[in-house]
């Protein structure tokens, strides 16, 4: 059983909530979408190396909780890394836990093998109970820790096409490229041709 903050954003006289527990993902998620409010909610949340099998079960919990039907969105933020044949994934919180940024970025150096990529699934339900999936993805590589803003893992990756890790990174250099931006933009896209 994990906390929850439930976000509303006004959108086209729609209300959806934005479901997500890390203050990190949400302030980059007001960066994009400024109409952001927050609203607690107590979820569990399943593990699951499937990404879309995860943000499904969120958003079904989140219909029982809320006990009618509402548009809702949650997302999941995954990092693969290929020496470890795409692990941790969507299991990045355990990994995280367990042996930390640090030990992450000694896997990569160990196997010789620093290839990363950073993923964000975002499921939005409409008030009909039909789910979209929306994926942001960058590139990149593991490094040693560097850089003291952001959050998770953003110390040890390094975007593709950049030098900075993401922890490096000011907030408005991370969001005009990060995999979470890109996946709101999707989203964002999706909602505005859906109104039409």
């Amino acid at each position: 059983m994990g906390v929850f903050v439930c976000e509303k954003i006004g959108y086209d006289r729609n209300m959806i909530y934005f479901i997500t527990g890390n203050a990190g993902k949400l302030a980059e998620a007001q960066a994009i979408i400024p109409e952001i409010e927050g609203l607690a909610v107590d979820l569990p949340e399943i593990q699951d190396i499937d990404p879309e099998a995860i943000i499904k079960a969120k958003l079904l919990e989140a219909q029982k909780h809320l006990k009618k039907p509402v548009a809702c969105i949650v997302e999941d933020t995954s990092l693969y890394m290929d020496c470890l044949n795409g692990l941790p994934g969507p299991l990045i919180k355990w990994f995280l836990k367990r042996i930390g940024t640090d030990g992450l970025a000694e896997l990569a150096q160990r196997y010789n093998n620093a290839i990363a990529y950073a993923e964000t699934h975002i499921g939005y339900m409409d008030t009909a109970g039909e789910i979209h999936f929306f994926v942001g993805r960058v590139d990149g590589m593991i490094v040693k820790a560097r850089g003291d803003t952001g959050f998770g893992w953003d110390a040890i990756f390094v975007p593709d096409g950049h030098n900075k890790t993401f922890a490096e990174m000011t907030s408005e250099e991370k969001n005009a490229i990060s995999h979470r931006r890109i996946a709101l933009d999707n989203l964002r896209d999706f909602l505005e041709n859906k109104s039409i």
